[in-house]
């Protein structure tokens, strides 16, 4: 009989004794591994003969696994040594550098936050004559918006709002749902299908209409805007100045006429006006919390170097696996017959 030589064909795992580590269990000569106690008992092919071996428990099993993590790891960093040096230092810079910028900005800010109210309120409207289709109100206030809604009126009538002091805008596109709100004013310009007047009109073609206008471009439509100043002193007085400029005392007048420009009757009709006024409230110093900016810093960077890790390290264990299976399918082919 072929006795069993240190080379065996396949690896063969014995638990270990009291005392004895698994890294001595694996590099320990045969005669030493032979001594040791067995889970599980199994048959392999040895020249030709058979044999029993022993194979550990399922927790070995992880053992093994991480020890082969632990050498493909050691293989890949004796390639490049400085590899692991430079992912922790330039990740250590990265987060320097944000934190320093969070810092800078939450300690010495040039930026303010001021908030204005930004509530629609239904004005009262004056009618000359109770018998005709024309009102009239008087607005002293910085407004953004004016919203007119007719009901019941006839078919193929006109709405006509005039303003006596201020040009505003109207577009068709205005109040219209879609991916994000149209409000007449793209970044620093307006838009093309907005319309500068102090008058406009919109023909009645059902029986619930609405006309809707901007007013002032300048303030926040959602109540809350920001500006660069010196100080809060400064910010108090940008705030201030820009709503007192956008303050304007105004006479609207609504009517509703037919396709000879005449005023019909306002019999059966209801008409209703809604604005939305800016009065200011506070301003605040800019600030950003340093512990969420952080974290979110953090966040980014791991994920940054995740993406540029992950597919290298697929492609490098994708070919450790197949040359591994490779040399396992030449192990198992017998060689050519001479």
């Amino acid at each position: 009989m072929a006795s069993l030589s240190c080379r065996p064909f396949a690896r063969f795992w014995m638990r270990r004794s009291a005392g004895t580590s698994w890294n001595d269990v694996i590099d320990s000569p045969c005669s030493e591994r032979a001594t040791l106690r067995p889970y599980l008992t199994v048959m392999t092919s040895i020249e030709g003969m058979r044999y029993q071996a022993t194979i550990l428990s399922p927790p070995t099993q992880v053992s093994n696994h991480l020890i082969m993590w632990r050498d493909l790891m050691k293989k890949a960093l004796s390639r490049n040594p400085n590899m692991l040096r430079t992912m922790i230092g330039l990740g250590l810079v990265l987060i320097l550098v944000l934190s320093y910028a969070v810092y800078s900005n939450t300690i010495d800010s040039e930026y303010y936050r001021y908030d204005t109210s930004n509530g629609g309120e239904i004005l009262v409207l004056t009618q000359p004559d109770e018998n005709l289709s024309a009102w009239q109100v008087t607005t002293n206030a910085a407004l953004t918006w004016v919203n007119v809604t007719v009901l019941d009126a006839p078919i193929g009538s006109q709405l006509v709002i005039s303003s006596s002091s201020s040009i505003w805008y109207h577009s068709p596109l205005l109040g219209l749902d879609g991916d994000s709100a149209f409000n007449c004013k793209e970044y620093s310009d307006v838009s093309e299908s907005c319309i500068a007047a102090y008058t406009h009109s919109i023909d009645i073609v059902s029986t619930e209409t609405v006309l809707r206008g901007r007013v002032s471009l300048e303030l926040p439509i959602e109540g809350v805007g920001f500006l660069q100043a010196d100080d809060i002193v400064s910010a108090e007085e940008q705030a201030e100045y820009l709503i007192s400029s956008q303050t304007k005392l105004t006479t609207w007048e609504i009517t509703i006429v037919d396709d000879d420009d005449e005023v019909i009757s306002s019999v059966g009709l209801y008409l209703q006006m809604t604005v939305t006024s800016h009065n200011l409230i506070e301003v605040t110093e800019f600030s950003l919390d340093p512990v969420t900016e952080a974290f979110y810093g953090v966040a980014t960077l791991i994920g940054c170097f995740s993406l540029l890790l992950v597919l290298p390290m697929i492609a490098y264990f994708a070919g450790v696996y197949k040359s591994q299976r490779d040399e396992s399918l030449r192990s198992q082919t017998p060689p050519p017959s001479v």
